[in-house]
């Protein structure tokens, strides 16, 4: 499924691929790489709430902005709480952005093999093979809770909705 009209990048049209994920649906299940090859998949963070921070590329200033807030995030939540930062980095990159950022407190996984949790959560760029920029929370019983796609990839997303919504969940 194709959608468009949803988001841009540097004001240009972009195209998604993938259903449109809502507050309220079954979080879709993934099977993501971390930055040392391991899968990890929804179930491995089951009975926690998991706050997903998607991101283009690791490797450019908003996306550097926005796992860093998270993982200064993390530092402040519970251990029922974890955060995910996704893209379609390679592991390697991660590996590489991790230790030179200070990036500890968040779980960096990479969707760059079959961009699975792209097209499963909605956020795959078509023109791009990359992931939008979003926001999921994502509850206890695996029910999403919160849901934000960035219109406009060079944008920082509404990181204080997002903290507003886990707040009510923890």
């Amino acid at each position: 499924m194709e959608r468009t009209g949803i988001i841009t990048m540097n004001g240009s049209a972009l195209t998604l691929i993938g259903q449109e994920i809502k507050a309220g649906d079954k979080a879709p299940d993934f099977a993501l790489l971390d930055a040392n090859l391991a899968v990890k998949e929804l179930k491995d963070f089951s009975g926690k709430i998991k706050v997903i921070s998607v991101t283009p590329s690791l490797d450019t200033p908003v996306c550097d902005i926005q796992i860093h807030w998270f993982n200064e995030e993390a530092a402040r939540q519970t251990e029922d709480v974890v955060i995910l930062n996704i893209s379609v980095d390679l592991p390697f990159a991660i590996k590489r952005f991790c230790a030179a950022g200070n990036i500890d407190r968040t779980v960096v996984l990479s969707d760059h093999r079959e961009v699975l949790f792209g097209s499963r959560y909605g956020v795959l760029i078509k023109e791009l093979r990359l992931l939008a920029r979003s926001i999921f929370i994502v509850d206890k019983d695996d029910v999403i809770r919160y849901a934000q796609v960035v219109s406009e990839q060079t944008n920082e997303p509404d990181y204080e909705g997002a903290i507003k919504v886990l707040k009510t969940l923890v």
